[in-house]
């Protein structure tokens, strides 16, 4: 999946079920206490980088996933 895929599927137009249903995976997700997968994540202004690098550059590291709606 490309990021500008990921984008509009997120950026839906109307907050209906048909829309944010198919984004939902939760049996996909990782067990409580597991280690994250690494994944890309984009900075504010769309340079790339990913979960790895941000782990090894901190101690401790929280990354919040939710939508603002």
């Amino acid at each position: 999946m490309t990021k500008k895929l990921t984008v509009e599927q997120y950026n839906y137009d109307v907050f209906h079920r048909s829309k944010f249903e198919p984004l939902m995976n939760f049996d996909a997700s990782p067990n409580v206490g597991s280690e994250a997968p690494d994944f890309p994540l984009w900075n504010l202004d769309g340079s790339e980088t990913s979960l790895s690098e941000l782990w090894s550059a901190q101690d401790f590291l929280v990354v919040e996933f939710g939508s603002f709606t």
